[in-house]
């Protein structure tokens, strides 16, 4: 596959399917009847500080990031390719996508959060150029279970 064939765009709102279909062929766990529902994330695709980003190949999805950030710092969050187009490439070409979101927004600290168990996306973004911090706690608070 080449990677010069795969065209990268914005999620349009009538895609919420597609994006969801995706994360289903790729395992990723989301939260349907909180953060990800449908009208929530319909409504982060007009937020000027995040984006929804579709790597398409052939007329397909075939992957997805989203990247955000509050002002001073980026976060890349749900980086997911289909388990067809893994190991080619497309994840570093999303996060590069990603990147230069946040360098347009004149953001200059980029962010992810993974979890230990997921040693292939920590093997990914130590290649991209991050670093690993293992002396930092996350504290989460949820005002229910399904966001």
């Amino acid at each position: 596959m080449n990677l010069d064939k795969i065209t990268f765009r914005k999620m349009k709102p009538d895609e919420y399917e597609v994006l969801i279909n995706l994360w289903d062929a790729a395992g990723l766990h989301y939260k349907p009847n909180g953060r990800d529902k449908k009208e929530n994330l319909l409504s982060e695709l007009n937020n000027t500080q995040e984006s929804f980003i579709f790597a398409e190949y052939r007329d397909g999805i075939i992957g997805s990031i989203l990247v955000s950030h509050d002002g001073r710092k980026g976060w890349i969050n749900r980086l997911v390719v289909h388990p067809q187009f893994r190991k080619k490439g497309v994840a570093a070409k999303l996060i590069e996508k990603a990147e230069n979101f946040l360098a347009e927004n004149k953001i200059e600290i980029f962010a992810c959060l993974i979890e230990d168990w997921n040693q292939i996306s920590m093997d990914l973004f130590q290649k991209a150029g991050y670093q690993r911090f293992d002396d930092i706690i996350y504290f989460t608070k949820k005002l229910h279970s399904e966001v």
